[in-house]
């Protein structure tokens, strides 16, 4: 027994050493390790956030039908990226403005901005809003009857998104990942689950107004409730005192961002406007669930893009090159690789996640393995928007995503008419990959770093 365990050993010990080595990349004190702790925890979020998104799209699929899902898809989408646009930038510039604010010591700024820039976006969505509101009261001639009142819906849902994105940016530039994502990501989607379940269960029809009217109400509780916890927050973590209001300063450092983040949004809507004007409802939302399902690997960009952008930011005011060179490689790596081994294993089990939407939807899975070489090529780059966004290098990125989007625009009118929801994914594939060489390019050029996950910088 003795000689036994004398072989055992060495095995055991090396075994627990390198158990001891993985274990201690998530639990040490260090900031790399602090970095994969908060995108995993980001990361977690959006995998039960995607989940109860998955969830209630097959649902909603199966209940409303090809048709009013597809209206409802197309609305849903028009929220997503104008409420992603009104915050005018402060809610990604907040990671950007809060960091910088602590660095100086400027604290009566700091409050004035934790409380001015809130206001500032639900002024700006709430006009913006009314305006869209009559826009479409003037256009409704040619607007189908069945998108009339879920785009009116729509309208009403934009003040509370676009505040909820801003206390998001707020909540993660103070690492409090949880209270930034769980609200948006979490409860609004319980919600929603929970409000159309109980409109089919009692026998309401559950055509695309009442499912947006319960999104709408969703979104609205769950910012009402992130905004009371973070004001709470916040007055624990920040010291009271007088405050001050740079708004020139706060756009001068947010409508820039607020333009590159529109041609990225714009990139990543596209496919679906296009498609809406050019196919039936029920191939938009077979295309819907094929981006749905492949969503995973978006997760993993955002969840390091979420961590790590105020630390850019950090480490840039600090004049630390050294030390911003080897964070940025490390969200490069943690990005990339988990992004490669989710869309193997989405790919691998593809087809039967689409056929929980209904029998027809599996008919979409093979634009799955079209639209993941565009995600998996973004991956190889990791976070760089973020980092030229904090770097001072708004308007080159803007540059990158504007002609990516022109060509993504192009590319989709050519494409989906003859082809459909391929078209639509080749052209999104494309466009990222040609959007991915130009970034790299931009961030070697300008800041001298190398960005991609393998190879070594020349």
């Amino acid at each position: 027994m003795a000689v036994t365990d004398a072989r055992n050993a060495p095995a055991s010990t090396g075994l627990a050493a390198r158990l001891k080595a993985r274990l201690a990349a998530f639990g040490g004190s260090g900031e790399a390790s602090l970095t994969r702790r908060l995108a995993g925890t980001i990361f977690l979020i959006r995998v039960l956030s995607a989940g109860l998104a998955y969830l209630s799209q097959i649902l909603l699929a199966r209940w409303m039908g090809g048709s009013d899902y597809g209206t409802y898809v197309y609305v849903w989408t028009w929220v997503l990226l104008l409420g992603s646009m009104l915050d005018f930038g402060i809610a990604s510039s907040a990671q950007k403005i809060i960091p910088d604010y602590r660095t100086s010591g400027e604290q009566a700024l700091l409050r004035g901005f934790l409380s001015g820039g809130r206001w500032l976006t639900l002024a700006t969505s709430s006009i913006a809003a009314l305006l869209l509101a009559g826009l479409i009261a003037l256009l409704s001639p040619w607007i189908d009857a069945g998108e009339r009142l879920p785009l009116y819906i729509g309208c009403l849902t934009l003040p509370a998104f676009v505040v909820a994105n801003t206390q998001d940016g707020i909540a993660r530039s103070h690492d409090w990942m949880t209270l930034g994502l769980m609200p948006q990501f979490i409860i609004r989607q319980t919600l929603i689950i929970g409000f159309t379940a109980g409109a089919f269960v009692l026998g309401f029809g559950l055509g695309a107004t009442a499912a947006m009217a319960a999104s709408a109400a969703a979104v609205w509780i769950a910012m009402l409730g992130q905004m009371l916890v973070l004001n709470r927050r916040l007055g624990r973590h920040i010291e009271a005192g007088p405050k001050q209001y740079d708004l020139r300063g706060w756009l001068a450092i947010s409508l820039p961002i607020l333009l590159v983040e529109s041609f990225y949004l714009l990139l990543s809507y596209t496919d679906v406007l296009v498609l809406q004007q050019f196919r039936s409802s029920e191939e938009v939302g077979i295309y819907f669930a094929v981006v749905k399902t492949l969503a995973l690997v978006s997760f993993i960009h955002y969840a390091m893009s979420a961590t790590t952008a105020h630390r850019f930011a950090e480490y840039h005011a600090l004049g630390d090159k050294a030390r911003l060179s080897a964070y940025v490689a490390h969200a490069i790596k943690w990005t990339f690789w988990p992004s490669l081994a989710a869309t193997l294993v989405l790919l691998a089990l593809g087809k039967p996640l689409l056929f929980l939407f209904g029998a027809q939807f599996t008919a979409g899975y093979d634009i799955m393995f079209i639209a993941a070489i565009g995600l998996v090529v973004r991956s190889a780059i990791g976070p760089v928007e973020r980092l030229l966004n904090m770097l001072g290098q708004q308007r080159a990125c803007a540059s990158a995503y504007a002609a990516a989007f022109a060509m993504n625009l192009v590319l989709c009118i050519v494409l989906v008419p003859r082809f459909g929801g391929h078209g639509a994914a080749a052209a999104t594939s494309l466009s990222l990959a040609f959007e991915t060489v130009l970034l790299f390019r931009i961030v070697k050029q300008r800041l001298g770093l190398h960005v991609l996950a393998f190879g070594k910088a020349s």
